[in-house]
């Protein structure tokens, strides 16, 4: 028997379907490009938006979506556990050309950890709002 209320349950898996679903379109939408079908493309891209706004739904109906500091921590103790626990593993038992797939993948989530740090720091000194990624480069 489950822990949490099956409201949250589904919640859950009702977010998983769609986030996962929206990845998939972007994903079709990335191969139409380079096969040359751009409105194809533009099509797959509007439907994975549709999806990823249900699953925002879905994610802010869980109560999982609380506001700045909360969030920001949220997602740096994701990124830590993908980072330490779960890709180095998976990178371990497989072989060849999926353990090369994983070997990006966790050099990706490492930077993506480290933006996330530096993200809470300037947000923490601004006391407030942060400049948009890229503001800072001219």
């Amino acid at each position: 028997m489950s822990r949490i209320p099956r409201a949250q349950e589904h919640l859950k898996t009702g977010f998983t379907a769609e986030a996962v679903t929206a990845a998939r379109y972007r994903a079709f939408a990335a191969h139409a490009e380079r096969d040359g079908r751009p409105h194809l493309a533009a099509h797959w891209r509007r439907l994975a938006e549709e999806k990823d706004r249900l699953a925002v739904t879905q994610l802010e109906a869980a109560g999982q979506v609380r506001g700045a500091g909360a969030d920001l921590g949220v997602a740096i103790a994701e990124e830590r556990y993908e980072n330490e626990v779960l890709y180095p593993k998976m990178e371990r038992e497989v072989d060849g050309d999926t353990a090369g797939v994983f070997a990006a993948v966790v050099a990706a989530q490492r930077e993506h950890f480290d933006r996330l740090l530096a993200l809470r720091d300037r947000f923490t000194a601004a006391g407030g709002d942060v400049e948009p990624p890229g503001a800072d480069r001219k």
